[in-house]
């Protein structure tokens, strides 16, 4: 059983603690800042082992190098973000597992939003760390250099919602009426998760920013 904590970091981001009971060690998924997260690990006398990014974006990364240091912990992130995520100890591809020793991801390449995001998707437990491809009620927007809309629709309609309805997401901002959702009803609430084709999602997307 997984026990995942929410640490809310800077405004409104989302990074998370995934314990492993069994040794009280511990993942970070998308680290923001350290502070929160170090004073967690304090209090709970947790061992941090990994850190494991969905995406190069400063405030997904910025607690990166100082929990490195201090933890000796590996940070693991998408083989082509390696020229843009510095730390990054251990690369990994679209549909590789990674595991270490009581938990194991599928990497999922989700780009869209950037195009070296990627999904931790911990098939066991039916959840999937949707960094900001896949928010509660919305999906992420694509307003960075690297950023594509069709791509989004691709990596969220053909992948994320291809996961069993049941599938738990945890995104990377608190955007939504509450931290996690299913996958079904989340298709259920958002209108951008209803597109009846890749040039619907897209009139919708900028639809979605025109009303902003």
């Amino acid at each position: 059983e997984m026990n995942i904590k929410i640490i809310k970091c800077l405004e409104d981001n989302y990074s998370y603690l995934i314990i492993d009971e069994k040794n009280n060690s511990a993942c970070v998924v998308d680290p923001s800042e350290s502070k929160p997260i170090e004073n967690f690990i304090k209090e709970n006398k947790i061992e941090l082992k990994f850190i494991l990014n969905t995406h190069h974006h400063y405030d997904h990364t910025g607690g990166n190098k100082a929990l490195k240091i201090k933890y000796k912990a590996k940070v693991i992130g998408f083989e082509g973000d390696k020229d843009r995520i510095p730390e990054i100890d251990i690369c990994l591809e679209d549909k590789e597992i990674w595991k270490n020793e009581n938990f194991e991801a599928k990497i999922i390449h989700i780009p869209g939003h950037t195009s070296g995001h990627i999904c931790f998707y911990f098939s066991k437990d039916k959840i999937a760390f949707t960094g900001d491809t896949l928010f509660v009620g919305r999906t992420g927007r694509t307003i960075s250099p690297n950023a594509s809309t069709k791509d989004l629709y691709h990596s969220v309609y053909d992948k994320i919602l291809s996961l069993h309805g049941n599938t738990l997401i945890y995104p990377g901002h608190d955007y939504g009426e509450k931290p996690t959702i299913s996958i079904k009803e989340n298709i259920k609430i958002s209108p951008l998760l209803q597109a009846k084709s890749e040039k619907d999602f897209i009139e919708r997307m900028a639809a979605y920013e025109a009303n902003r």
